[in-house]
């Protein structure tokens, strides 16, 4: 039960390990052409990897994530990590934020201070930003977390924190955790709000009337997963069948671990034909990646976000209100989020944005969710 602060402070001598690893990193020979379509280009990551060695700044990122008050409580055996940053306006919302891969707390930062000091103090927030177990600072982990078992351990959280009331967000596997949140407290869970799809349905599991019924945007989602299952999915198969193998090449080399990460970065932020760093930032690009290596958790992380989660049957339908956005990278599609969900408010942004929202298009995630809430509070 006991909550502990905690603030980051990595070890002079693992950030030196760092530099020496890249200094010492041993490059492959670049196949036919070094570019996207073979993976992370060799002279790409050499420049990248020059960058984290000799202008990235960990110290910084830490100030950056010590701004704010974080905390440790053990739950079900394992230590979760998690920001807790209080509005100074009286009736604020208690928020839960999840993440997803390769993301992290990080994430949220530049919307920790919209949702807590909004300009009409109605729309303000409290902000609970949790790391995954066996990712970052939650990890690793020597249990497997599927979904369920981290909505459960969300609710506890939020009962140690003494909120009786809340909502929930979050994109990629915050995207399933957080309607699973409200799953597993139906009557406390005032709101869910998400960024992209919480189903994934491939093209080929549709017959041929539900496909013709499609709207022009809809079946552009849909060509778009069935790109995604042909020339994208590798990771998603070495990361649900084999994360331990993987995690031996990525705890062992910070090179390793760069590209693994950069590759969904460059392939899921939009417009896709820019460098990620020239979307997101260099210093948050690469602070994503350092959290992943000095927490040595690339192999949990695989583990707890895709070897042991459920690819079985939908769930259960849920009667919370849920609201969800679609960036211009996102491919989720209503008809298929309503099986599952009661949807109240979905928003199409088809002119920008990718997957990683509170990143990317921080504003319009931070307007959509204030949307939502008003009418929920």
């Amino acid at each position: 039960m006991d909550i502990t602060p905690f603030l980051l402070n990595v070890p002079q001598h693992d950030i030196d390990d760092l530099a020496d690893r890249l200094a010492r990193t041993r490059w492959p020979t670049p196949l036919p052409g070094d570019d996207w379509d073979t993976g992370t280009p060799v002279a790409y990551i050499r420049a990248l990897a020059d960058s984290w060695a000799h202008r990235f700044d960990w110290r910084a990122a830490e100030a950056r994530l010590n701004a704010h008050p974080q905390f440790v409580t053990t739950i079900d055996g394992t230590p979760i990590h998690f920001l807790h940053v209080h509005s100074r306006h009286s009736g604020a919302v208690p928020l839960l934020l999840t993440h997803g891969w390769p993301g992290s707390v990080f994430e949220f930062i530049d919307i920790i201070e919209p949702l807590t000091d909004p300009d009409d103090p109605a729309d303000a927030f409290d902000v609970i930003i949790p790391s995954l177990p066996g990712f970052g600072l939650s990890g690793p982990t020597s249990e497997p977390w599927d979904t369920d078992r981290i909505a459960r351990a969300w609710v506890t959280l939020m009962d140690r924190l003494g909120y009786s009331r809340f909502g929930v967000q979050g994109g990629d596997i915050g995207a399933a955790v957080s309607p699973a949140v409200a799953r597993a407290a139906p009557d406390r869970v005032i709101g869910v709000h998400v960024n992209g799809s919480q189903s994934f349905v491939p093209p080929d599991s549709l017959d041929d009337d539900t496909k013709r019924g499609l709207s022009e945007l809809e079946r552009d989602r849909l060509d778009r997963i069935g790109a995604f299952m042909q020339v994208e999915y590798g990771y998603i198969a070495i990361q649900s069948t084999r994360p331990q193998t993987l995690a031996f090449g990525l705890t062992d080399s910070p090179v390793g671990q760069l590209a693994w990460m950069v590759d969904k970065f460059k392939a899921w932020t939009w417009p896709s034909e820019y460098a990620p760093e020239d979307i997101l930032g260099l210093d948050r690009l690469l602070a994503h990646v350092s959290l992943y290596w000095f927490t040595a958790t690339a192999g949990t992380s695989a583990y707890t976000g895709y070897a042991t989660t459920s690819w079985g049957p939908e769930p259960e339908p849920s009667d919370v209100p849920t609201g969800a956005i679609q960036f211009a990278h996102d491919i989720g599609i209503r008809r298929f989020d309503e099986r599952t969900n009661t949807i109240v408010r979905w928003t199409d942004v088809v002119d920008r944005g990718g997957h990683f929202a509170a990143m990317e298009e921080p504003q319009i995630l931070v307007d959509d969710i204030r949307s939502l809430f008003r009418g929920l509070r």
